[in-house]
């Protein structure tokens, strides 16, 4: 009988011992199933970025080779003379700027009312605002071009930017959720000692809502930065292209300069890979709090 706890004792040692292991090993399948997804999506850009060195009778051999010999750094030299492609960066960036604070502006204020103030209709209207997100882009394309040239806006920034400063409703329904979050009391504590509604929302509803407002800054950068079908349909001149468009100047009817599209294409991608790298904590924090996933 005296032996019975010294052998309950071993076992238990035992078993701790077993449980730290088994955690090691989880997570190290957890890791590797991680940096397996992530090397699957990384595969393209790196295929990018190799291609953008290689000479043109390189690109398409096979057996593909990943790193390039010699390596050609006239790519990128083309990628930025063949086009003015930081005037068309420039573009591309005033665009954007324009957008993401028209949907910080418009959005948050929406938004707040939506969750933070109590007046008659506000749910049927929110419903109305969140049944938009079921319409097509195609579906309004043509009444908006039509409302635009009417306007004389066409060949301008104007039918790119303007409509940010009206909302968005994806990002009023992920503002709304972000702000249901913070605790009432603080609002009634404000009003209770004098401060306006607009004080509110300026001096304690936004320094508590930057997650939220850095995803919708992230979100609408890029976007804006990647699209295509705007600019395609409302710039004309070449001097206002953005630069997704100067993208397709590479591809020639005869003759495709692929090894300076895919340099154009990797510096096009430089931005977005800082964005991400600078605020990917606001993000990923934003995106959770918001109530999504």
């Amino acid at each position: 009988m005296a032996r019975w706890p010294l052998r309950v004792a071993s076992q238990r040692t035992a078993s701790a011992r077993r449980v730290p292991l088994r955690r090691i090993v989880a997570q190290a399948a957890s890791y590797a199933a991680i940096g397996g997804v992530s090397l699957f999506f990384l595969g393209p850009w790196v295929w990018l970025v190799a291609t953008s060195f290689k000479a043109r009778e390189d690109i398409f051999d096979w057996p593909p080779q990943l790193i390039p010999n010699p390596w050609v750094w006239e790519n990128y030299e083309r990628a930025v003379t063949v086009i003015p492609f930081f005037q068309y960066m420039g573009n591309t960036l005033v665009i954007c700027a324009l957008v993401v604070c028209g949907r910080l502006l418009s959005c948050s204020l929406v938004a707040y009312a939506f969750a933070r103030l109590e007046w008659k209709g506000r749910d049927t209207l929110f419903a109305v605002v969140l049944s938009t997100m079921m319409l097509p882009g195609v579906v309004t394309l043509v009444p908006l071009y039509v409302l635009f040239t009417r306007l004389g806006w066409t060949n301008s920034f104007l039918p790119l930017t303007v409509p940010a400063f009206f909302g968005d409703a994806f990002f009023i329904f992920m503002l709304r959720q972000f702000f249901r979050t913070i605790p009432f009391e603080l609002s009634d504590a404000a009003r209770i000692d004098g401060a306006s509604e607009a004080r509110i929302f300026v001096q304690i509803i936004l320094p508590l809502a930057k997650p939220a407002l850095a995803t919708v800054a992230i979100f609408s950068f890029l976007w804006t930065y990647i699209d295509f079908l705007g600019p395609l349909i409302y710039l004309t001149d070449q001097e206002r292209w953005t630069l997704s468009i100067g993208l397709s100047q590479f591809l020639g009817t005869y003759r495709q300069d692929w090894g300076g599209l895919m340099a154009a294409c990797t510096l096009f991608t430089v931005p977005v890979i800082l964005l991400f790298l600078f605020t990917q904590r606001y993000f990923i924090r934003g995106m959770v709090t918001s109530g999504l996933k």
